[in-house]
């Protein structure tokens, strides 16, 4: 057996011993924590984006990653409610969904605390939380799809560079040269379809009217205090109302603020060792999979963001 396989063996080993260990531990501690009112902060920040692949080492807020943490605080009996504390100017629509999904179906009570910014798909993953607090000058609302499509004809013709395409499907190049009418026009279609989902996410999580809401989804950027009067945010404040406002909710007379303390190197180790068997078979050094995992293509998407 050669020596990086005993290696990957002997942290296995240790990733199962310590997953022994925390279970017992956790068991023990479990009958004594039930009784405590914890009030839980998960902090979401940056980008919402689909993890790639089996690794998630992006700074995006993922639906991998909130499910994750959601799972944790439903297992957790001394958390009785869940502060989402959101920093994101928002992203892919898709995860968006899945992330407000994940929020919407969440048994227990969850308040959404903004940042400097929970704006577009931001606002999306909170619109379906029982309550939402903002600071005053919180931007929030962008309540809107955008689309873009870049074309190199230009740039490909300055470098010399000539492209042959063989398709199937008369719209099946469209990505890689400068849109047609219709073309444009199929792709407003989506981007609208993408609209009216987003406005139903807001009617339904705010309790608000269809129309109301349509009115108010311009794109723009909304003040705390707009959203306030807007009906868009319950109330103004930081993590402290949010985390009052939570309590009201679940009903808790001394809510405890409470923080998943960070994994620990036995955690780390049961985490990165799953991954030892692919990269070895694979031959990947880990810079090399860091890049593979950040490296991003430069295709057409469909977006509930802010953008600058």
């Amino acid at each position: 057996m050669s020596g990086k396989r005993i290696f990957a063996a002997v942290l296995i080993g240790i990733a199962v011993l310590s997953i022994i260990l925390l279970t017992v531990i956790s068991g023990r501690e479990g009958k004594h924590l039930s009784a405590l009112e914890r009030v839980v902060i998960i902090y979401l920040q940056g980008p919402i984006e689909e993890a790639g692949g089996n690794w998630d080492f992006s700074g995006a807020i993922t639906p991998r990653r909130v499910a994750r943490q959601l799972e944790r605080a439903a297992k957790d009996n001394s958390i009785k409610a869940v502060v989402l504390r959101i920093n994101s100017p928002g992203g892919a629509v898709a995860a968006s969904q899945q992330i407000a999904a994940l929020v919407r179906e969440f048994e227990k009570p969850v308040v959404v605390s903004m940042g400097d910014m929970a704006a577009s798909g931001g606002y999306y993953i909170s619109a379906p939380a029982d309550g939402i607090v903002a600071h005053p000058g919180t931007m929030t609302g962008s309540i809107g799809v955008i689309f873009t499509v870049v074309n190199m004809d230009g740039l490909y013709e300055k470098l010399g560079v000539e492209i042959e395409t063989i398709k199937s499907g008369r719209h099946k190049d469209m990505f890689a040269r400068k849109l047609t009418d219709e073309e444009r026009r199929l792709l407003q279609e989506i981007s609208d379809g993408a609209y009216d989902q987003f406005i139903t996410e807001v009617a339904e999580g705010r309790n608000l009217e269809k129309d109301y809401v349509r009115k108010l989804a311009t794109g723009q950027l909304y003040l705390g205090t707009q959203a306030l009067e807007l009906g868009l945010v319950d109330r103004l404040g930081g993590i402290e109302e949010a985390i009052d406002l939570a309590a009201e909710i679940a009903g808790l007379e001394n809510p405890v603020r409470y923080e998943f303390p960070p994994p620990s190197f036995f955690e780390q180790l049961t985490s990165f060792g799953a991954y030892i068997p692919v990269l070895l078979e694979k031959k990947f050094l880990p810079g090399e999979l860091l890049l593979l995992e950040k490296a991003r293509q430069y295709l057409p998407q469909l977006r509930y963001q802010v953008t600058p």
